[in-house]
């Protein structure tokens, strides 16, 4: 079989197109549009049409932050590894995952509990700005992060929560959808570190579209 040779881009574009197409009837809100394509763009999974959930205001709520300069938190390297960090940086943000670090190993040993959720505790700690959290493996991530908000020691400025599997997952992210805080969320059990990524990029290139970057 002969294939035509594609260019990244040309080979996204097309992508695009062919979700659009496969939608169909399907109306997506303008705003939500971009993170929910793009997300099935890297899911081929259609069903997040109905479970990604968004705060009243989110999208905006998530750019603002974002173009004033907000850090990323990530509960793995894999999502860390995801997101386009040149564009990040330049609106002045960076990306951060604490859950190899030391100290955090040697704190989750030491309370039996998870290397995610002491990883919070550590942004909690030790970041100083505005802070978007990027969740896609870990329900503990979540839970934690909810214990923080409640305790006073954390206000995240946004939440994309998307851990995948079956223990804990559905009920973190509806208890992140009760805390408060601005958020994506995608109900259910579907999830994982590409997802979030892939949230947090597309938020990204609408904050600093392509050409500008």
């Amino acid at each position: 079989m002969n294939m035509e040779t594609l260019k990244p881009m040309e080979i996204e574009e097309r992508s695009f197109a062919i979700i659009t197409r496969e939608l169909g009837d399907v109306v997506l809100e303008e705003e939500k549009a971009p993170i929910i394509k793009r997300v099935i763009h890297t899911t081929a999974d259609f069903d997040y049409v109905n479970t990604l959930c968004f705060s009243e205001n989110a999208v905006q709520i998530a750019l603002d932050a974002l173009k004033s300069g907000a850090d990323i938190v990530t509960d793995t390297k894999m999502a860390l590894a995801g997101i386009n960090k040149p564009t990040l940086e330049k609106l002045g943000g960076r990306v951060h995952c604490f859950v190899s670090d030391e100290d955090v190993a040697e704190e989750a040993k030491a309370e039996g509990i998870t290397r995610a959720s002491v990883s919070m505790r550590k942004a909690a700690r030790t970041l100083n700005k505005p802070t978007i959290f990027a969740i896609g493996n870990a329900p503990t991530a979540l839970l934690e992060l909810d214990r923080l908000i409640k305790a006073g020691e954390i206000r995240p400025a946004f939440v994309v929560g998307v851990p995948v599997g079956f223990v804990h997952v559905c009920e973190s992210k509806e208890i992140i959808m009760e805390s408060g805080v601005p958020y994506i969320v995608a109900k259910g059990r579907k999830g994982g570190s590409n997802v979030a990524a892939a949230i947090i990029n597309a938020l990204l290139y609408v904050a600093c579209p392509r050409g500008k970057q």
